[in-house]
């Protein structure tokens, strides 16, 4: 009853996680030209690859599967943070705003399982380089791609569906954007609970396909060791791509937890920087790497060069 009395209704909620910036237009216009760079580039590879009969295979299905995550994970929250740099718009709706949490868990999920199937796809090219399209066809790439979205939009569908029933407290958001934690504390209830139960889940999810990754380019490193110096070039170009884009998403990630573990406790614009890399910094970086290193789409952007 309590909880009732104290509640307010919330129709928008206002984004408090940049009031401390110094300079926030030119801290705003940065993270444009970078958000607008990584969508023109994801969306460059995701043409190149559809468009062209050729690049249909495993692997640049998986390249085009990532580029997709990248565009809906950078597009999410930028443009809301963006916003609120530049412009100063800093309120969003209360539906806006549960959907901006949603898909950012879902990007969050989707970008480690798209790297885990991407180590997937390596480990089957190498261990089974005559038999890798009878093992892992089209169709199976199409259709393991399609049962981790579906099976990450249920996982992320049920801590945002038990939010909508919450009352909340405030209306202010702590952080830059409208995720969990952010919106979770602006609820009337002890947010502790809560936290424990999704960093479990999402811990998981993190360590699972961070170790699977290890795990795969551990059995990858000891096929190189025993081939021919001419396989060893081939198989190793192959692979540093994709290492190349694990590291950028990971040690972000792995900084944060580490840092918590030790008891490093950081400020407010620290942890935000750290987030706001995970979601700009690796979408930017991918295209550029399967760009300059994958000669296929590489040779592609040539020609298209060369026309113009």
């Amino acid at each position: 009853m309590s909880l009732q009395n104290a509640s307010i209704k919330v129709t928008h909620f206002i984004i408090g996680g940049f009031d401390s910036v110094r300079r926030p237009v030119a801290v705003g216009v940065v993270m444009l030209v970078i958000y607008l760079l990584a969508v023109l580039a994801n969306m460059v590879n995701v043409i190149f690859i559809i468009s062209d009969k050729r690049l249909h295979k495993p692997m640049y299905l998986l390249i085009c599967n990532l580029a997709v995550v990248d565009i809906l994970y950078t597009s999410n929250s930028s443009p809301t943070m963006i916003g609120v740099l530049i412009a100063g718009v800093n309120t969003i709706s209360y539906v806006e705003c549960l959907i901006q949490m949603f898909v950012f868990q879902l990007g969050m999920v989707m970008e480690l399982f798209a790297l885990a199937i991407m180590a997937l796809d390596r480990l089957i090219a190498i261990m089974f380089p005559f038999q890798y399209h009878t093992y892992l066809t089209n169709t199976r790439t199409v259709v393991l791609a399609c049962m981790l979205w579906v099976g990450t939009c249920v996982y992320v569908a049920v801590p945002s569906a038990s939010l909508v029933r919450l009352p909340h407290c405030s209306s202010r958001l702590r952080y830059a954007f409208c995720d969990y934690a952010a919106v979770i504390r602006t609820t009337c209830i002890d947010p502790n609970s809560s936290f424990n139960e999704g960093a479990i889940i999402l811990s998981f999810f993190f360590f699972f396909t961070f170790i699977f990754i290890c795990l795969s380019y551990f059995v990858i490193g000891f096929f190189i060791k025993f081939s021919s110096l001419k396989d060893k070039t081939k198989m190793g170009s192959t692979c540093v791509s994709h290492l190349i884009i694990v590291a950028c998403y990971y040690c972000p990630l792995f900084v944060l937890i580490a840092l918590t573990r030790v008891g490093v406790v950081l400020t407010l614009e620290e942890r935000q920087g750290l987030w706001i890399w995970t979601i700009l910094g690796p979408s930017l970086v991918n295209p550029f790497v399967y760009s300059l290193r994958t000669k296929e789409i590489k040779n592609k952007i040539f020609k298209v060069f060369k026309k113009g």
